[in-house]
């Protein structure tokens, strides 16, 4: 029997998630259950893998079981970009072919979502409004223009953005000049998740706040899932798990636990949007991956994000004096941006998990007999969750296509990383050296 060693353990501060009315009483696994297909956890990925399955099997049973509620975890506590463009890591790949397949699946599952929110009537500020990406000084520059090359190989359509009138757009001149693509779509993603697990097909039951402590196999070939007041008995599972695909004892030493950290203020007042001269409704990355993103949402709310750690048990690697410092940079980087704003506290400070590999590599496929697993998004999660969910519950069902073959084709296994305690060492001394490099675009 494989044992979970570390469930999630995130923060009670997500604003996504405070920001929304209080859900309906979980349904929790309790006794002996069976299921024709289970999936465990309940993020885009899960999401999307079971309500494939629904649509292939109307008639089968289809358990999904999270270990929190729905949108409590890292699916809901990212910044709200759906992003088209792979990160600049993918784009640098030699093969063409490999960069358009990767736009093709993260396109499509825009459409996917799109149609889902249209469909359902989802409220998530859903919002086609391209993406910025920024750069403060010269080192940002220089990111920039690589960025820049990476597009025109590529054929991507962009515009380059000066200074006056991103801070049109922005209300700051803190940014010298950003790059603006088209394809990437915003949203509140705590509202997307908790939507899209509420329109699933009659024949997907949720189970939620119903942690899997163990897997096993029986003498049919059966898994048996093990939570805290029952099991369930299913001859397929499918792991939309992230990072904690480890836990169950898959890629165990290929996968690396990163988190990162976001901080909003209260929704801007027509004063303050007035003095500032900002609009609402845009997001900017850094041209510097180790820099600053930062957001607006619809509802006038700031978001400012950075800062990377190393948390080998998740939430719990993060104490409470820590989230004060990060606050606290997080405030300085506010504060270089709108120092007219200076009166605007913020609300909720947060961080979410996600998984990395070494390689830059996404698993994707049967990881044993009958279990298949979607892990490691390498920080495109909302896309790739989306699209990998939905072609690991083809594979299952061997339901085959040629965007199955584009997502076996680039995706591949994460190289294993070395032991501790030179791994956690090695990855904190990185993180450390590029915030340092990066400070001037914080």
């Amino acid at each position: 029997m494989t044992s979970l060693v570390n469930l999630p353990n995130d923060d009670t501060n997500c604003g996504w998630y405070a920001a929304l009315p209080n859900p309906p009483e979980p349904r929790r696994l309790q006794g002996e259950q069976s299921a024709d297909y289970a999936v465990i956890g309940a993020g885009f990925a899960g999401l999307s893998a079971a309500r494939r399955l629904a649509e292939h099997y109307p008639q089968a049973r289809i358990l999904l079981v999270d270990a929190q509620r729905i949108a409590y975890g890292a699916s809901g506590r990212n910044s709200g970009f759906v992003i088209d463009l792979p990160h600049k890591f993918a784009l640098e790949h030699p093969d063409p072919r490999h960069k358009q397949r990767l736009l093709g699946l993260n396109r499509s599952a825009i459409d996917q979502l799109q149609g889902l929110i249209e469909r359902h009537g989802i409220e998530c500020q859903w919002s086609h409004a391209g993406k910025y990406q920024g750069a403060v000084g010269e080192r940002g520059l220089a990111y920039l223009d690589h960025f820049r090359g990476l597009l025109d190989n590529l054929g991507e359509p962009y515009r380059v953005v000066e200074r006056d009138e991103l801070n049109g757009v922005l209300g700051t001149n803190h940014y010298s000049r950003a790059i603006f693509t088209p394809g990437c779509y915003l949203m509140q993603p705590a509202a997307l998740v908790r939507g899209l697990g509420a329109s699933l097909p009659e024949n997907v039951e949720v189970l939620e706040e119903s942690p899997i402590s163990g897997l096993e196999r029986d003498s049919a070939g059966n898994w048996l899932l093990q939570g805290n007041n029952g099991v369930i008995r299913t001859p397929k599972l499918l792991l939309g798990t992230s990072i904690f695909t480890r836990e169950f004892g898959y890629l165990r030493n290929r996968l690396l636990p990163v988190m990162t950290f976001a901080s909003w203020t209260r929704p801007l007042s027509d004063e303050e949007m007035s003095r500032t001269g900002i609009q609402a409704d845009w997001g900017l990355t850094p041209a510097d991956h180790a820099g600053t993103t930062v957001r607006m949402t619809q509802d006038r709310r700031l978001i400012i994000r950075n800062t990377y750690k190393h948390v080998p048990r998740y939430g719990s690697s993060v104490s409470e004096t820590v989230r004060r410092k990060i606050q606290q940079d997080h405030r300085k980087a506010f504060l270089a941006r709108y120092p007219q704003l200076a009166d605007v506290a913020f609300t909720h400070t947060w961080g979410g998990t996600y998984a990395i590999s070494r390689n830059f590599t996404n698993f994707f496929g049967e990881i044993s007999e009958g279990v298949y697993a979607s892990a490691c998004d390498n920080g495109v999660g909302a896309a790739w969750g989306t699209i990998s969910g939905r072609l690991l519950a083809d594979l299952a069902v061997g339901a085959g296509s040629q965007q199955l073959d584009d997502i076996q084709s680039v995706t591949g296994m994460p190289s294993l990383n070395p032991p501790e305690p030179f791994l956690g060492l090695g990855v904190r001394t990185r993180i450390r050296w590029a915030a340092w490099n990066s400070r001037s675009e914080l």
